[in-house]
């Protein structure tokens, strides 16, 4: 899978150097540059008919809908994993701060509770199998 994703990327580098070249021509286009144009113009055509046929080498690959996103916003495609990561680990972090927190709850509401209701909290405690001495 590994050369087959390298020789299709070589192929769109060749194919996009291919359309910036041909831009070039146009944008100051010369009758005497028509015979390179036609060449670079057949050479865009090859490029098209070599990438459709890796097509078929590439079938397995799945591209998330947000790298394409990221493309159309002008950043680099390849910082969509750091900032996924990123993003990963602020909701990770996000999500241990409430599990403390309401670890903490936890704690206090049994800590007033056993105050109130000593004998249910030590029965509730027991069928939980917590450690009778600890508040968590």
């Amino acid at each position: 899978m590994s050369a087959a994703l390298e020789n299709l990327e070589n192929q769109l580098e060749l194919f996009v150097e291919n359309v910036r070249q041909v831009k070039i021509i146009v944008s100051d286009f010369q009758p005497q540059g028509q015979s390179v144009l036609n060449q670079k113009i057949n050479s865009i055509v090859q490029g098209l008919q070599e990438i459709d046929k890796l097509k078929s080498q590439v079938q397995e690959v799945h591209v998330p809908l947000e790298v394409f996103d990221y493309i159309d916003e002008g950043r680099n495609p390849q910082l969509y994993t750091k900032d996924c990561m990123e993003k990963a680990l602020n909701k990770n972090e996000q999500v241990k701060g409430k599990i403390d927190s309401y670890r903490k709850f936890r704690a206090h509401l049994l800590e007033e509770l056993s105050q109130v209701f000593p004998n249910e909290t030590m029965k509730y405690r027991t069928a939980r199998g917590d450690d009778v001495n600890r508040i968590q």
